[in-house]
């Protein structure tokens, strides 16, 4: 059994993960004890700030999925401080309670996200290895993750973990589209050839296990599905799997009025692929989409 301490446990993600480890003393951050407790139970340990920690000599493995959702609101100037300054603050304390500890966690998994890339990619099949657009999604990433490099040494492990659009049943990103495609107001967005990077929730949490439990494993891993498609792609195969039409595109225009820069993350994807967790071992369990999104929905 490992003590591991988790932040954004009671996020959609975090909400899994917690259920894949319940066999392990957990040490949960959360800005609402009492909720978090109702949401994931009595059984864990919860702090409410870092500050209250001075080392982490007794944690094994800290997991960092904490973060402001970058997508649901327009990204103002203030947005963007706020989506920074929820990623940098805990990845920073973390670090630096690493840093501090004699005996430190021998592993530290922190998130990002796809976006590293940058986000007019076109078609171009992007691995771990591939060069970024230096955009907004690219700056907040790249800092992200610096800041938990900086807590590697040979007694601490550092893997990041650059996530792709997770499909899950009960929140994420699948959760918003189903409305409008059950009632056949789905279809593609703009063009419909900017890629959709997509993992299936269980491979994401498997891949997390996987990393905890592969000593040898450390650095960058984009967390996607082997196979990404077009976003057209995607809407077909949804209403296929809905038995429901896509025939009703958003333009690119509209979402550019209604959201600003935040409508690149729709209008401009990318194709990602998982290299580096494939040549650890990792077997993912949905390769392709159509039997991911009937196993979620069907």
């Amino acid at each position: 059994m490992m003590k591991i301490l988790i932040t954004g446990a009671t996020g959609f993600i975090g909400q899994q993960l917690i259920t894949q480890l319940k066999q392990h003393q957990l040490l949960i951050l959360t800005r609402n004890i009492s909720k978090a407790t109702q949401l994931l139970g009595a059984q864990h340990q919860y702090i409410e700030q870092l500050n209250h920690l001075n080392q982490l000599n007794d944690i094994d493995v800290v997991i960092n999925l904490a973060g402001e959702p970058i997508v649901g609101k327009r990204w103002s100037d203030k947005q963007k401080q706020l989506l920074e300054q929820s990623r940098f603050q805990i990845t920073n304390q973390l670090s630096q309670l690493i840093q501090q500890s004699v005996t430190p966690p021998h592993t530290f998994i922190s998130g990002s996200a796809i976006g590293y890339y940058g986000m007019r990619r076109d078609t171009q099949i992007l691995d771990e290895d591939s060069a970024a657009i230096n955009d907004f999604s690219h700056q907040l990433c790249r800092q992200w993750e610096q800041l938990a490099l900086t807590s590697q040494t040979e007694q601490t492990r550092v893997v990041i973990i650059r996530i792709g659009i997770v499909l899950g049943k009960n929140g994420g990103a699948l959760a918003k589209m189903l409305p409008a495609f059950k009632m056949a107001a789905g279809g593609k967005i703009a063009s419909g050839q900017q890629g959709f990077s997509w993992i299936h929730q269980q491979d994401l949490i498997d891949i997390i296990l996987f990393l905890i439990n592969h000593p040898t494993c450390q650095g960058i891993y984009n967390a996607t599905a082997p196979k990404p498609v077009s976003n057209q792609a995607f809407s077909q195969t949804l209403a296929q799997v809905l038995h429901r039409p896509a025939v009703v595109p958003m333009p690119e225009f509209v979402l550019n009025l209604a959201m600003g820069e935040m409508a690149q993350l729709l209008t401009k994807g990318q194709y990602v692929y998982p290299k580096h967790i494939l040549q650890a071992g990792f077997n993912f369990k949905f390769h392709q989409l159509k039997p991911a999104l009937e196993q979620l929905l069907c």
